[in-house]
């Protein structure tokens, strides 16, 4: 399975990014997809998941009510709309499967997911 991250940039304080993950190969369907992200000098930290039918999400504290997780089955890709950003969203983003497919408290962590896409660096300026 390949996952390849797009969608970032620069943008001002307040804006709007809508980030994408395409992936190849494998069961997309049957994945859970999460988004993670990553500032230099930290921990890779969670942000969303979404199970494989897309009924069933889990955000981050400090992204909830600002951020969308969604995805297109037919077109093999998952979405994070992100709203309201600030200057602490600045990080490489980076989406990853979980063949599991179900979420769960786990689907938080790195370790529980089995394909990894690049990154897509977001720059959110103050």
């Amino acid at each position: 399975v390949q996952l390849q991250a797009s969608g970032g940039g620069l943008v001002q304080d307040g804006g709007s990014l809508r980030l994408s993950c395409a992936a190849s190969g494998g069961t997309f369907s049957s994945y859970a997809m999460g988004w993670f992200r990553q500032a230099p000098g930290k921990e890779r930290n969670f942000v969303a998941v979404i199970n494989w039918s897309g009924d069933t999400t889990i955000y981050a504290e400090s992204v909830k009510g600002r951020f969308t997780i969604s995805r297109d089955n037919a077109k093999n890709t998952v979405y994070l709309q992100m709203n309201s950003l600030k200057a602490e969203d600045t990080a490489l983003y980076y989406c990853a499967a979980d063949k599991y497919g179900v979420v769960a408290a786990e689907s938080t962590r790195p370790g529980e997911y089995d394909y990894w896409g690049q990154g897509t660096q977001v720059t959110v300026s103050s």
